[in-house]
Formats: C-alpha cells, sequence, structure tokens
C-alpha cells in the first residue's frame, strides 16, 4: 500500500499558489486494508476514505469504462493491481494528472509540468470525451487560470461532444455547482468564453449565449456588444468580490436584450421585464438557489431606475425602495447596489467612474429606516384610519425625512 498527493494540490504548488484541500490515491490496498487502519469509507459511487487524523481524502486507484451517456454513465473498477499510472489516465487535464509521492518525486506520465509551464489546457486522453462535465470543469478552470490557452486538440473535442449530443445529458445540479464556481473565479467571462467557443453555452445558457451580436447604444454603452458588456460586468463583479447572488444578478441583468425586436436596435425599450420572464425559466432549469434567484430578478427589473435615481424625488425614491423590498429585507439592498455598480462600470472606459447612486440610495434608505413607525400607527388608529390609509401616513413621514436628507439644489 502506498499514497500519492494528487490533483489540484500539485499543480498550484507547481504553480506556486495557495494549495486547499489534499487529495490523495492509494496503490496496492483495497476497501478490507483501509478500514482495518482506521479509515473512515466516505464515498458513495467509488471506494474513497477519510484520513483518521488529518480527515484528508484518500481513494483507491481505479479505472474507468463508459457504460451509459452523462457524469453517471461510468463503471469504476478498483483493486490492489490497478497502477497509479492508470489512476492518472482517467483524470481530465494533464496538469490535474501529476502525481506526487512521499519523497518528493514528481509522477507525470502525461505532460502535465510542461502543459503548467506551456500555459495549456490540454485533456490526457480520449476518454475526457466520456464525461460532459469536464467541459465545465475546463471553462472554469479557464477563469481560474485566466492566462492558459485552451489546447486546439483539446477545444476540438469538446466541440465534437457537443455536436454529439454529449453537453445535453449535464443534470442541472452539476451544471449549476460548476456555474456557480466558476462565476467565483477570478476572470469568470473566461468561462462562458470557452463555453461559447466549444458550443456548449448555445446549449446550456442559450438565454446567454444569444447577447453577442446584439447592439446597443454607444452613448451608454461604448462597448456596444451586449455580449461583451456582459462578460465586462461579470469580471467587474469579480474585481469587487462580489459574492454568488450578485454575480449570478450580473449574469441575468439583461437577458431581455437578446429578444429586443430588430427594428428597434440598438434602443432595448423595456429589457428589464423581458429579463425577468427569462430569468424565471432559467433559475428553474438550473435549481439556482433562492437567494440567488430573488436578488437577480429585482436587479433585472430595477436596474434602469436605480441607474437613474441621482434625479429623482423624495417620493420616487421611496417608491424604489419599496419596489426593492428594501425596508422588509434590509440587508440586500447593499448586493442590489452592488450589481448595479458592476453593470455600471462594466463598460468600455468606465470602469474606473464612481457610483454615486449606491451612495444615494443607501443613504435614503437610512434616513427611511430610522423613522419609528409604531407611533404613526398607533396615531392613525386613533383617528380611526385602517390598513391602506396607515401604510399612507408611514410613507408620507418616510417621504420628509429622504427630502430632508438630500442635498440642496445648487
Amino acid at each position: 500500500m502506498k499514497a500519492y498527493l494528487v490533483g489540484g494540490a500539485v499543480r498550484d504548488r507547481l504553480l506556486g499558489r495557495p494549495v486547499g484541500d489534499r487529495d490523495w490515491v492509494v496503490v496496492g490496498s483495497s476497501p478490507e486494508a483501509m478500514l482495518a487502519a482506521g479509515f473512515q469509507p466516505v464515498g458513495q459511487d467509488f471506494p474513497v476514505f477519510l484520513h483518521p487524523q488529518t480527515h484528508e481524502e484518500y481513494a483507491l486507484a481505479r479505472t474507468e469504462r463508459k457504460s451509459g451517456h452523462g457524469y453517471h454513465g461510468f463503471t469504476f473498477h478498483t483493486s490492489p493491481e490497478v497502477t497509479l499510472e492508470e489512476d492518472l489516465a482517467r483524470r481530465d487535464l494533464t496538469i490535474n494528472a501529476i502525481a506526487q509521492a512521499d519523497d518528493g518525486t514528481l509522477i507525470d506520465p502525461w505532460g502535465g509540468q510542461a502543459d503548467l509551464q506551456a500555459r495549456v489546457l490540454r485533456h490526457v486522453s480520449p476518454a475526457f470525451a466520456e464525461d460532459p462535465v469536464r467541459i465545465l470543469r475546463l471553462a472554469r478552470f479557464a477563469a481560474r487560470f485566466d492566462d492558459f490557452s485552451v489546447a486546439p486538440d483539446t477545444l476540438a473535442l469538446m466541440q465534437q461532444m457537443v455536436a454529439d449530443g454529449e453537453a445535453d445529458h449535464l443534470v442541472a445540479e452539476r451544471v449549476w455547482q460548476e456555474l456557480s464556481r466558476g462565476l467565483m473565479e477570478a476572470h469568470p467571462s473566461r468561462m462562458f468564453e470557452v463555453l461559447r467557443e466549444c458550443g456548449a453555452l448555445q446549449r446550456l445558457l442559450p438565454e446567454v449565449n444569444r447577447l453577442w451580436g446584439v447592439p446597443q447604444r454607444a452613448e451608454y454603452h461604448p462597448e456596444i456588444d451586449t455580449g461583451v458588456h456582459l462578460m465586462m460586468v461579470l469580471d467587474m463583479a469579480a474585481r469587487l468580490q462580489a459574492p454568488l447572488p450578485v454575480r449570478y444578478a450580473c449574469l441575468g441583468h439583461d437577458l431581455g436584450k437578446g429578444t429586443t425586436p430588430p427594428d428597434v436596435l440598438p434602443r432595448h425599450i423595456g429589457h428589464e421585464e423581458r429579463s425577468v420572464r427569462l430569468l424565471k425559466p432559467l433559475s428553474e432549469r438550473l435549481r439556482v438557489p433562492t437567494d440567488c434567484r430573488e436578488l437577480a430578478e429585482v436587479v433585472a427589473r430595477e436596474h434602469g431606475h436605480i441607474h437613474q435615481c441621482l434625479g429623482f424625488s423624495a417620493g420616487a425614491l421611496l417608491r424604489l425602495l419599496e419596489r426593492l423590498d428594501a425596508f422588509r429585507k434590509p440587508a440586500r439592498l447593499a448586493d442590489i447596489l452592488l450589481a448595479c455598480e458592476c453593470d455600471a462600470r462594466g463598460r468600455l472606459g468606465l470602469s474606473e467612474q464612481p457610483y454615486p447612486q449606491a451612495e444615494r440610495l443607501t443613504e435614503a434608505h437610512r434616513a427611511a429606516q430610522a423613522v419609528a413607525t409604531a407611533p404613526i400607527a398607533s396615531e392613525a388608529q386613533a383617528r380611526g384610519l385602517k390598513g391602506p390609509a396607515i401604510a399612507q401616513a408611514i410613507h408620507e413621514a418616510r417621504t420628509r425625512v429622504i427630502e430632508a436628507s438630500l442635498p440642496a439644489a445648487p
């Protein structure tokens, strides 16, 4: 029995990047021997164990054989006779197929070190085509390692996989898992560029794919192309270290522009509501978590009004805050405004521009939140007012304090 460090831990150490979780592959052992040594079984599909002291994952060396469509369509074989080289051969990319022995020796049968130096994402073998999740994983790695290119033969293989319908067998949970991870990488635009280049974006996210080639008004969007704008917005979200709900909101904020009638381009009247209508089935299809889904819908619906709010009256600011549900969900307002800032700054030549709309709405919300509503409601009830009339009294009080908080006209 011998254990080797494998995968991302080896890759990241060679790249000089921080090493996260450490995974091990065990050669020359069996499930019974692992249990006898005190390891705890955790693998559902194949033998994976937790080390009794470090709790790191140790997987028995295995081979895989395609037995059906999708990432579930595999038969696994483990035995003490499976070699390290055979285990490494089943891995997706050469840079992930390097092992390290306990004395520091590297085992690299597929040229992973050379590809790390050349900054290339390359598949290990034709078996890459047997698992469509690998398309998403490679695209996610492109978002993490943005200075890496995709090997031409690997891109051609991915394109063939899409043409053969393999991407159509991806289940929603795995698509969202990889998509959400890719959104949280340093350059999420690279993930979408790779998916688009191999054809998978059209199969998985046609609502997003159709944005390329759709023009916008140059005075608002110097980059003009809606797809290019979306990529700039996503990278701005990464630069501002936005959380996942904000990044998903950025992804969906302009979907409606892809359905603008050609005869009205480059104007996009009503694209906000069209974006919401497209977002709802997209979120359902991918089983997107509720916090991401709800934030994306409110940003899609209201981002245009938020951009324009510097010219709003106190009453208009309050109505906008009410539509944002900022009084029932005050903690969410900062995320809404951050998504809108990403949208505003994700434009050619405007990445360093301030976004005073966020401060204006935050201050208006702070002022309105400070209004003590209970005394207002009690007084209104004492005058015989009910329901809507009480709400109107609170609304008027909040409008007055927002008015007082606005800067004086020059």
